[in-house]
């Protein structure tokens, strides 16, 4: 089919976004909004858009002036009854788009596709309001859709034979990267992340970390371009919130549900950096305790010698008889503790990384302890992240549940692994997809991870993906591609 005259309803910053990518690739478009004061906000963001284009030497003024050239903006739908695509940017209500999808199926040429750019609400439900359902698909952009190259494209169980791919082709012709998935809540980046970034929430309810030394350990350990909480005052709480109802909705899996202090701040209206104010910019992180005084160190467990040489050649002395007992490894840390017979001495140690040092302290652990402990990683050119003796610490806690989602996800023929790794690569800015990230970690590591986080939490997503289990019983490092 040729797509020669789109339509974009709602000029939002998403919206106009849509129609500035639309018009860039050559194509005619038709802004709508309800009314003259929307329309002319749309008109700024199209304006401010393109002229930060021409300030970056990205665009010529010339051809930002054929590109708003080509956009033509109105407050009437009935403008839209002779083009090729409609694609709508309107509120996340279902509602409201409901409704504007029927208004949509009456005035346009009956060979028009409707497409929603919902992030999370089921197309399904808007494709079997109208009477053309399998013309109806979704086409998720990235915020800002002139930057970002992702486009999810959604088809339902109505959606006509060969209707993706020629979205998709449209999508490649804007210079995007179409993902073909399918219609769940929150498709494949919203229903990986979000749930990620609400497992962080939790964590930080449940006091195994503070909020600055998890968003470090995901930054510095794993590579994430943000943090947990910084991504969610990005976001928006309120934004994130409802995402993460959407997902509930749908799996009344308990892990969906909005963790109490994410609840309770849009509750309070702090919902991030559109408000001021969210998980940061709140309470202080308390002052560190002053530097320790302890030089005499232990180092335990697999790999300890060339950490304990690394402290050695810092100036730490090392002893059978120290004051501080790092103990290397994942398992949980008092198992070691209790063996010792000055156990208040022992940390654990989860090197993340060649910049990250989880300490875990026991229940048992001193004050002194733990302090030292941070001192001697801080030595050393670590990056000390404190956290309680719990299964998986903060990094293997919070990265293997979202890399067994994705292995259910692939498992369940909901997009192909390449899909779902260039989706969170070009999504949300990750080095590596989940399967990239799997495979290099090993996944027998994953899985006894995730085997480790069950038996602690009893959570029944936790338990490893039977097609991980059957990878590893294979023998096998990489997921099978077509």
């Amino acid at each position: 089919m040729a797509f020669d005259m789109v339509g974009v309803v709602g000029l939002g910053t998403m919206g106009a976004g849509i129609a500035e990518v639309f018009a860039r690739a050559g194509l005619r478009v038709i802004g709508v909004e309800a009314d003259a004061e929307a329309l002319a906000r749309g008109r700024g963001h199209l304006e401010r858009s393109t002229g930060r284009a021409v300030d970056k030497g990205k665009l010529t003024g010339g051809e930002r002036d054929e590109i708003l050239g080509r956009i033509m903006l109105t407050t009437s739908r009935e403008d839209l009854r002779e083009v090729d695509l409609v694609v709508e940017a309107i509120p996340e209500i279902l509602e409201y788009k409901i409704s504007l999808f029927r208004d949509l199926d009456r005035i346009c040429k009956p060979e028009t596709v409707l497409a929603t750019n919902t992030s999370s609400l089921p197309v399904t439900a808007v494709a079997a309001a109208t009477g053309r359902p399998g013309q109806v698909v979704g086409m998720h952009f990235f915020n800002p859709a002139p930057v970002m190259k992702l486009v999810e494209v959604v088809g339902t169980v109505v959606t006509a034979e060969g209707m993706v791919q020629e979205i998709s082709g449209l999508a490649r012709r804007l210079g995007k990267t179409p993902v073909a998935v399918g219609d769940r809540a929150g498709f494949v980046v919203n229903r990986l992340l979000l749930p990620y970034l609400n497992h962080a929430a939790w964590l930080l309810e449940q006091g195994v970390a503070r909020r600055d030394d998890i968003d470090a350990a995901m930054t510095l350990g794993v590579g994430l371009p943000m943090g947990p909480f910084t991504l969610l005052d990005l976001i928006g709480l309120d934004t994130a919130y409802e995402v993460m109802g959407t997902l509930f909705d749908e799996t009344r899996d308990r892990r969906h549900a909005p963790a109490p202090p994410l609840r309770e701040l849009v509750t309070a209206g702090l919902l991030g950096r559109k408000s001021g104010r969210g998980f940061h910019d709140g309470p202080a992180t308390p002052a560190e305790p002053e530097k320790s005084k302890i030089t005499t160190v232990r180092v335990l467990g697999e790999g300890g010698a060339d950490l304990a040489d690394r402290l050695a050649a810092a100036g730490f002395q090392l002893s059978d008889d120290a004051d501080v007992v790092l103990q290397l490894g994942d398992r949980p840390v008092i198992e070691h503790a209790v063996r010792l017979e000055r156990p208040e001495t022992m940390v654990g140690v989860h090197l993340v990384g060649s910049r990250v040092a989880e300490l875990a302290a026991t229940v048992l652990t001193s004050p002194e302890a733990a302090n030292a402990a941070r001192d001697l990683t801080k030595a050393i050119g670590l990056t000390p992240v404190e956290c309680r003796d719990r299964a998986g610490f903060v990094v293997d806690a919070l990265l293997y549940p979202y890399l067994n989602d994705a292995v259910r996800m692939y498992a369940a023929g909901y997009a192909s692994a390449d899909d779902i790794d260039a989706a969170m690569r070009l999504g949300c800015g990750y080095p590596a997809g989940p399967f990239e990230m799997l495979e290099t970690i090993g996944p027998a590591r994953v899985r006894d991870g995730l085997r480790a986080l069950y038996a602690e939490y009893r959570e029944p997503a936790y338990a490893p993906a039977p097609l991980l289990d059957q990878l590893v019983t294979a023998g096998l490092r990489a997921f099978p591609r077509p």
